[in-house]
């Protein structure tokens, strides 16, 4: 980058992530070091999470229930250290979940997730790549109302699925984690804020 396009960068030191779940954390820290690469202001940040309460669904099953959870996850974050009397510069929410679709008469429900960001003024989303979840899967959770990584757990014999490699790992023999769906996610809705030349 540039150090004409570096001078419209304020310096980013610390990141709110309203979550304290391990695979979030990485996906926020891992994120953050692909943004340094290519923006030195970006260098020294660090990572604050925090375990916050929303009234998003514990299953969100469509785009809206995912941004919106992402969005109370970011606000609920910064409303904590401003409690604190602590501040940063980008709070960040992070959700995962479903979101269905029917083409030609078929549905098909696919497992994504949804980053939102804002410094206090200015907010923005970012969108994970998309997984196609078996039927059986999406059967358990939808009509059973179960969240998805307890029937993961189940499926995959594994305990706490969603603190490891999530139920991306599980779904894509771990060629794709859920800490690296986040990241894409995260990389796509820190552009504005590492690429203000685009986005005035």
């Amino acid at each position: 980058m540039s150090t004409q396009a570096n001078a419209k960068c304020p310096r980013i030191e610390r990141i709110a992530l309203g979550s304290d779940r391990a695979a979030k954390i990485m996906a926020v820290r891992a994120a953050i070091a692909r943004v340094a690469g290519i923006d030195s202001t970006w260098r020294d940040a660090n990572v604050v999470a925090r375990s916050v309460k929303t009234e998003a669904p514990a299953m969100p099953l469509n785009d809206w229930e995912l941004m919106s959870g992402a969005r109370q996850r970011a606000l609920a974050v910064r409303q904590i250290l401003l409690d604190q009397k602590l501040d940063a510069d980008l709070y960040v929410g992070l959700e995962g979940g479903f979101h269905s679709i029917s083409v030609e008469g078929e549905w098909h429900t696919f497992l994504r997730g949804w980053a939102f960001v804002t410094n206090g003024e200015r907010e923005t989303f970012g969108m994970s790549p998309s997984i196609e979840v078996p039927d059986a899967i999406v059967k358990d959770v939808i009509q059973g109302k179960r969240e998805l990584g307890i029937v993961i757990d189940d499926f995959a014999g594994i305990r706490d699925v969603r603190s490891k490699q999530g139920a991306w790992g599980v779904l894509s023999r771990d060629l794709l984690t859920r800490a690296m769906s986040f990241e894409a996610a995260l990389i796509a809705a820190f552009a504005p804020f590492y690429n203000p030349a685009l986005y005035c």
